[in-house]
């Protein structure tokens, strides 16, 4: 018979595959799926279209619809220049922690989902149960959509969608949308000295930095609605984390690149926000045009993800309620694929083990108490699965 690893066993596993999201994640799939076809269990892939990654998910129990789907990432963020004490990729036990990168965001949680299916294949439930593994979740969950499409094609349609991010177990029942732009400006190199004859990239980008500055500075101070009260911050963000260009000092820039972020509240549109940006964008290149005809500000979109809203009565909220005993509200403003697995009719919650605060982080952990936690959770998910006519 087939060694059933442990979850912490299995965490172990994933961590070792370092399967940053610049990178393929394809040894990390191929021992998935060899893991779970070593137990009987059948998985199915989607690739990108590069080939080089691949979504894995799989179904056990009854060939029915009305199932629950257990959600997770398999890519990590880089660990370049940061501090760690130990290999990022191999999981340490430390002062009640699991350190590694992923275990918190979010490969412990894969990890009690791996051990939950093929617990849920053995006992036989009564109800289903699905994994779902995703790409490229941290450069904009750009990996989930072609996978759900795939999963209703392949498999019975689950009911609800229970996604693992890092929420210290507690029931998430809402989010923000976000949509990202990757700009770059073309200018017209001259000397400084005869800089109005020119036209410098990173200049001319000044003014939409500082459209974002004012549109932060506009929301903050508009008093919020009701559900957009419930985030922190209670308003839609317009962020730059990254910009580039220039080529010498006394040469007026020729290109800048920059990225243009928006966390938006729910009841509002991102694509709205989208639309102002751009009309902004276009007020910007005619003053660059006007100096120089072959100057302009090329725009391309870079992620789109919707919120997850609140659901009057969802069956994903009062399943999770059922076995945290969790009854308090909670949002949070990071985005996750929650919202894309509810925009194709999944009823969706967030629900998983660690505290957001350490994702991304050097020595990123997870406790040892929410790990345990986690297990639990997935007991009391077996226990409910198991109930003849369980809903």
């Amino acid at each position: 018979m087939t060694t059933r690893l442990s979850p912490y066993e299995l965490m172990e596993k994933l961590v070792s595959f370092p399967t940053v999201s610049r990178d393929s994640n394809l040894p990390l799939v191929d021992w998935v799926e060899g893991y779970l076809n070593s137990h009987g269990i059948t998985a199915h892939r989607h690739y990108d279209e590069t080939g080089e990654k691949a979504a894995l998910f799989a179904h056990v129990g009854p060939e029915v619809a009305g199932g629950v789907v257990l959600s997770g990432h398999t890519d990590v963020v880089p660990v370049d220049g940061q501090p760690w004490a130990g290999d990022p990729f191999t999981v340490v036990e430390r002062d009640g922690k699991y350190y590694g990168r992923g275990c918190c965001d979010m490969k412990g949680f894969d990890a009690l989902a791996i051990w939950a299916l093929v617990e849920a294949h053995q006992m036989g439930v009564a109800r289903p149960l699905q994994l779902a593994l995703s790409y490229d979740e941290e450069v904009g969950c750009v990996g989930a959509p072609p996978m759900i499409e795939r999963m209703l094609e392949v498999l019975p349609k689950a009911e609800l969608a229970i996604i693992g991010e890092p929420s210290m177990m507690q029931t998430v029942t809402g989010h923000k949308g976000g949509i990202g732009h990757n700009v770059h400006a073309i200018g017209f190199e001259v000397h400084s000295s005869l800089m109005h004859t020119g036209v410098n990239a990173i200049m001319a980008s000044a003014p939409l930095i500082d459209w974002a500055n004012r549109m932060n500075a506009e929301n903050r101070a508009r008093v919020p609605s009701e559900l957009a009260a419930m985030f922190e911050p209670p308003w839609t963000t317009v962020h730059v984390g990254m910009i580039e260009g220039g080529t010498a000092h006394n040469i007026t820039a020729k290109d800048c690149r920059f990225g243009m972020d928006f966390r938006v509240v729910p009841g509002e549109d991102p694509e709205e926000w989208s639309a102002r940006f751009m009309a902004e964008v276009a007020r910007v290149e005619a003053a660059m045009q006007a100096v120089h005809p072959e100057a302009r500000i090329d725009v391309t979109p870079k992620f789109l993800v919707p919120g997850l809203k609140p659901e009057e009565g969802g069956a994903a909220e009062a399943f999770v309620r059922q076995i945290t005993g969790d009854n308090a509200s909670h949002v949070v403003s990071y985005g996750t694929e929650a919202g894309q697995f509810q925009e194709r009719g999944y009823s969706a919650v967030i629900c998983g083990p660690g505290n957001i605060a350490q994702a991304h982080q050097p020595d990123e952990f997870i406790t040892k108490a929410q790990f345990e936690a986690g297990h639990e959770f997935m007991r009391g998910l077996l226990a409910r699965l198991n109930r003849a006519g369980a809903a």
